[in-house]
């Protein structure tokens, strides 16, 4: 008898989950299509089973549904609970902080302040993963901008309007949008600066940003023209300050361009030394793109051995290892292993610039520093000598 308890016993957990999946099937089934039934019945399977093994998976499943239909209510109730376990998921710390912010009162302001500071860390702590990557600084830049943004809303729905000035302003020189504009402009009107809140309303009307729609921009008319009023008593010259605007926000964003010329690049190597392509002028360059995990860039790597020592005596000649691991920390510890004595380069950001979209590929660069040809993928029958004549035209 104590046997057959303990058997029992021990199929319990098993057969409470397998209960707990049918129950879970059945309730997303009667779902259908509706993200608000979806978010209903994720919520009625947690409150069922709230001791549920998958309870995490099921939680960022409601944050998402709660997104989808646009409650913040719910997207901090499920996300704050989430971030308990995952305090560094970015994107539900983003959201949980912005949704939060919709609320203006005192207690919600404080913690979308603590969650901001903290998105605003990890960005940072992106950012200087790959210092010498473009794209990878434009990127981590908008999420610095976007913390600090909120961070401001925060203080000055706190009262604290010079600090969410301050901030603003951070957010915007981060990483210049039509958000951080706006919340600039705010700071400036509650300081009563109307010329200065009419310049920065200015901005958010005319700088390039895809997250701004029409109807921003209608909003951003209409607020721009009232602010400009109070500061100047009509719209008189309101032109000139639009132009002003338009022509400066176009220098920045100018600035803030990813290089598409593959000579403009700054290449990080995986001992720390640094190539800037430009050096390379004058020279065919080629380029082999290839990743750790990639099995035929193994085997094509003695095949490019074989290229390189036909132009060893070719100072005209460079042939760049490029790796593409997303990972970094896997390349060095890979070549250690495999003995691959070259010097390896990260990406940084040219990968975009050369549109690789697959590995093995071989980039030629003429001497003008223009791409001459490609080799997409692994052909070891005529890869070496592909390659050399492909080099012989390049070097003509």
């Amino acid at each position: 008898m104590k046997l057959a308890a303990l058997a029992l016993a021990c199929c319990l957990p098993l057969i409470g989950q397998q209960q707990e999946q049918k129950d879970l099937e059945e309730a997303l089934s009667e779902a259908g299509a509706s993200p608000a039934a979806y978010l209903r019945a994720l919520e009625q399977h947690l409150a069922k089973y709230p001791d549920s093994a998958r309870k995490d998976e099921l939680e960022r499943a409601a944050v998402r549904a709660a997104i989808e239909v646009n409650d913040d209510a719910k997207i901090v109730l499920h996300g704050e609970r989430v971030l308990t376990r995952r305090p560094d998921d970015l994107q539900i710390l983003e959201r949980v902080t912005r949704s939060l912010l919709a609320d203006d009162s005192r207690e919600a302001s404080e913690r979308a302040l603590k969650y901001a500071r903290r998105y605003q860390q990890l960005a940072r702590e992106l950012r200087a993963q790959r210092p010498s990557d473009a794209e990878w600084l434009n990127q981590t830049d908008r999420g610095i901008g976007r913390a600090l943004c909120y961070e401001a809303r925060a203080e000055a729905n706190l009262g604290h309007t010079q600090q969410s000035l301050d901030l603003a302003r951070r957010a915007f020189e981060t990483y210049p949008d039509a958000e951080s504009a706006r919340e600039v402009a705010h700071s400036y009107e509650r300081l009563g600066k109307h010329a200065e809140a009419a310049r920065a309303m200015a901005d958010a009307f005319t700088i390039q940003d895809a997250r701004s729609t029409d109807a921003d921009r209608a909003r951003d008319r209409v607020r721009l023209g009232e602010v400009y009023r109070k500061a100047n008593g009509s719209e008189r010259g309101l032109g000139d300050l639009v132009l002003e605007a338009y022509d400066r926000n176009l220098a920045l964003m100018h600035a803030r361009e990813t290089p598409t010329d593959p000579m403009e690049f700054t290449l990080s190597g995986v001992g720390g030394a640094k190539l800037s392509m430009s050096t390379l002028r004058g020279k065919v360059v080629i380029f082999d793109f290839w990743a750790t995990w990639c099995g035929p860039c193994r085997g094509q790597h003695p095949l490019y051995e074989q290229v390189k020592q036909r132009f060893a005596a070719n100072a005209d000649v460079v042939f760049l290892s490029v790796s593409t691991d997303e990972d970094r920390a896997l390349v060095a510890p890979f070549l250690a292993e495999v003995g691959w004595r070259d010097t390896v380069y990260f990406e940084d950001g040219l990968s975009r610039a050369l549109k690789i979209a697959t590995i093995p590929t071989t980039v030629i660069l003429d001497r003008r520093g223009r791409a001459f040809s490609r080799m997409n993928g692994y052909e070891p029958e005529n890869f070496v000598e592909t390659l050399t004549r492909q080099i012989r035209q390049a070097l003509q």
